[in-house]
């Protein structure tokens, strides 16, 4: 019934020179960093968050080294590498920790990472964590927005079948979700018309020759079943909605509590990953009947009480001040 899209973008926004390139992984990234300074920045001129506007840089790029990178990039090792391939990778190529750019970055440990970060630079700089979390928390789904488009460019973390779905893609990378004879048929289709991946030894080369060949791509695409663009889903909940909803109450309640953003943000996106996880085919082993994305969530619910709970004190010590009359 619906003439389904067969994924050919380009994970690469500009070839540069040697094999270098300008990655829209990259470009995603430094997009959600430039926007959470100007958003920062102006939450700081506007007296909403605990950060005088001069600072605002400086911590944006430490959050980006300290946080975001190293934290996403751990915890894609540890959370999800490491248990599906073993510790052999690391060990004879460290450096793998260190290439980001290739992909492979988790979303739970950047969150994580930030939170440690956090931490100690609110105490060696004499500031409210939680105060400093709010802010952080109310831009960050910008970032999260920003990531999620690139995995959908990528081709990576696709989503389950959706027969019937009428904007449904089919992803060169879900080839592997296939039966071992489809598989095969799919590869001796694709190299009557291309012999030349005849000696492929993984699937890169078919998904390149697919994205610049439209008859490959077309050939390929009789192969692949339909799936929901999860990524594109978790853009819109995990990032825009999430981010609407943290703005709106970071501008509408100036004197909320210090705490009370961090513990939304923990809740809703936990709320949301829980959700958008239920269209996303399983990039890692199940825990139960749950995804990895799923289980670690349920952790952020604790995180979200804690801080709810900080800001709910916080706005009756303040209260109670606010009740006793000068003697």
């Amino acid at each position: 019934m619906f003439a389904t899209y067969v994924h050919d973008l380009n994970p690469v926004a500009l070839p540069i020179y040697g094999g270098l390139a300008l990655r829209w992984y990259g470009l995603a990234y430094l997009a959600g960093f430039v926007a959470g300074f100007l958003l920062l920045r102006n939450l700081a001129q506007r007296g909403l968050w605990v950060m005088k506007p001069e600072k605002v840089g400086d911590f944006i790029a430490a959050c980006a080294l300290f946080g975001v990178f190293l934290g996403g990039r751990l915890g894609y090792i540890f959370f999800y590498q490491i248990p599906k391939a073993g510790w052999e990778g690391l060990a004879h190529d460290p450096l793998l920790v260190l290439r980001v750019w290739e992909g492979g970055m988790a979303s739970h440990g950047g969150i994580l990472g930030l939170a440690i970060f956090t931490w100690f630079y609110a105490k060696k700089h004499q500031v409210s964590w939680a105060g400093l979390a709010d802010g952080l928390c109310v831009v960050g789904p910008v970032g999260l927005f920003f990531g999620r488009v690139a995995n959908f460019i990528n081709g990576e973390l696709y989503g389950r079948v959706a027969n019937g779905v009428p904007w449904a893609v089919k992803f060169p990378q879900s080839l592997v979700e296939e039966s071992d004879e489809t598989q095969a048929i799919a590869w001796q289709a694709c190299t009557r018309l291309e012999p030349s991946l005849v000696d492929a030894k993984t699937l890169d080369p078919l998904i390149v020759a697919a994205r610049e060949n439209p008859q490959i791509s077309k050939i390929l695409g009789q192969y692949l079943q339909p799936r929901h663009p999860s990524q594109i889903y978790e853009a819109l909940l995990e990032g825009a909605l999430l981010f609407a909803i943290l703005w709106i109450v970071r501008v509408r309640f100036p004197k909320a509590p210090a705490g009370l953003i961090t513990g939304l943000f923990f809740a809703l996106y936990a709320v949301f990953r829980i959700f958008g996880e239920q269209f996303r085919e399983p990039d890692a082993a199940m825990v139960g009947f749950l995804t990895k994305g799923q289980f670690f969530s349920f952790f952020m619910f604790l995180f979200a009480a804690l801080f709810l709970t900080h800001a709910w004190r916080g706005r009756k010590n303040k209260e109670d001040r606010g009740s006793v009359e000068p003697g």
